[in-house]
């Protein structure tokens, strides 16, 4: 229809998805959607689930966008991120295993979106370079690069734009007194690609979230020397770490390969992998357009989690922003709110109440102390976006969440062999042929095509 809203969306990756499925969903239904242009800057769709060995820069000469490794495993349950309207048995035709390996993960996406014949909708290879508002017309101009021929496109004008480039890209690598004279390897997890590269060396993790946690035990179960974890506020809190895993205070100095913490020890390492987050980096987007923020549970300034209230009249939205819990279902949510409001099918309260309700979310933000707190607030926020648009499913997986963080106190390097049930199909998870740190064979065909044990 002419009178459409001609909609850029920037990444092809799970949020990016979402926004192309939901919007589909609405045209096959014959109701009023938008007319998309997908861009992605890598040759294939998924996002960060599009693998790649490359490190640095990327076959165009741009900053590779992947920080995904080649022996990753879901660090968190199946059943707590998939599709109500697709699950992983309605993918695989079958209950598998709860924490899959990357290419089971990456393959269910896949399926989902493949069902919808959406990959026509993406250009490929194509950067956005910029992206400004023109409030003279109340709407947007994109210039883009095709980076198959390295070259500039046509302007492109666009009444909405939708930002779901993700922020786990920008490496946030801090600097410590003497590290730049280390003799040995330094890298920052962005870059991280193969455990087995570090067989037999000793390693220092700077960082306590996932990646440090992960890594640490993805090194060790491919054969690495000691791990040292070292923290600036707080430990992991975990007390079960396997044999050759321990956690220290933030170092404060590096002399020669000898490593200073704040506790006063010291220790010899080979490797240093800095695991500290990520810097949330829109440079493709004009000053009053970008969405300047630490990693929160509700960034300051978007409406739902989603909409822009600097510049851009109401038409800009961000998806995926959040530090994240449930993180495809939650993507997912965004993007059906994000269409229904670009569509039109939904109405947004005037600015004031769309300020209070950001203020209100915030303040419940002040509040939280631990996981169990995080995941409470954001399942809140995830059937908040439900009830929103309506949605016949109960996205609540909060107890999930809660036993998953359970287990993984009780014993962090067997979390990944527990079970759990599918709110959606009711149905439990098999239990995984070989336990998690002993399973070397991560290949979709025999994660998916294992005999469940009796």
């Amino acid at each position: 229809m002419a009178n459409n809203p001609r909609v850029c969306v920037i990444g092809a990756g799970p949020s990016g998805m979402s926004f192309l499925y939901h919007n589909n969903k609405l045209k096959v239904a014959g109701k009023k959607c938008a007319d998309v242009v997908c861009y992605e800057k890598q040759s294939n769709w998924g996002g960060l689930w599009n693998y790649t060995w490359r490190t640095g820069l990327d076959e165009h000469g741009e900053p590779c966008h992947g920080s995904q490794y080649r022996d990753l495993w879901s660090n968190g349950p199946k059943e707590c991120l998939e599709y109500p309207d697709y699950t992983f048995e309605d993918h695989f035709g079958k209950c598998i295993p709860c924490f899959p390996p990357r290419t089971v993960l990456f393959d269910y996406l896949q399926g989902r979106w493949n069902k919808s014949n959406l990959r026509n909708l993406v250009r490929f290879n194509t950067m956005v370079k910029n992206v400004t508002y023109n409030k003279d017309t109340d709407d947007f101009t994109v210039m883009v690069k095709d980076l198959s021929i390295d070259e500039d496109l046509s302007p492109q004008r666009f009444s909405n734009v939708i930002v779901a480039t993700g922020h786990f890209s920008v490496p946030n690598v801090p600097y410590f007194d003497g590290i730049d004279m280390f003799p040995g390897r330094i890298l920052h997890s962005h870059d991280f690609r193969r455990a087995r590269e570090f067989k037999g060396q000793r390693m220092l993790l700077i960082g306590s979230r996932y990646s440090a946690e992960d890594i640490s035990m993805q090194c060790r179960k491919m054969g690495s020397g000691k791990v040292i974890c070292s923290y600036r506020t707080k430990p992991t809190g975990f007390n079960n770490w396997p044999e050759g895993i321990e956690e220290r205070l933030l170092l404060t100095k590096v002399v020669g390969n000898k490593i200073h913490f704040k506790d006063g020890t010291t220790a010899e390492v080979d490797v240093i992998i800095f695991c500290t987050g990520y810097l949330f980096h829109f440079p493709y987007l004009s000053e009053s357009l970008r969405l300047k923020t630490k990693l929160e549970m509700y960034p300051a300034g978007l409406y739902k989690g989603t909409l822009w209230m600097g510049d851009g009249n109401n038409k800009l939205m961000y998806l995926g922003m959040h530090d994240q819990y449930y993180s495809y279902t939650m993507f997912d949510v965004q993007a059906e709110w994000a269409c229904a409001v670009v569509a039109g099918h939904l109405q947004l309260p005037n600015r004031n109440e769309m300020g209070s309700d950001i203020t209100k979310w915030r303040k419940k933000q002040d509040l939280l102390n631990d996981e169990y707190d995080d995941i409470a607030f954001q399942t809140k926020f995830v059937c908040d976006l439900a009830r929103e648009v309506g949605s016949k499913y109960n996205l609540d997986v909060a107890a999930l969440f809660n036993k998953w963080e359970d287990d993984k106190h009780a014993n962090i390097a067997t979390y990944r062999d527990q079970t759990y049930t599918s709110v959606f199909t009711e149905n439990p998870g098999i239990k995984h042929h070989t336990p998690w740190f002993k399973a070397y064979d991560d290949s979709l065909e025999t994660f998916v095509n294992q005999t469940p044990n009796k």
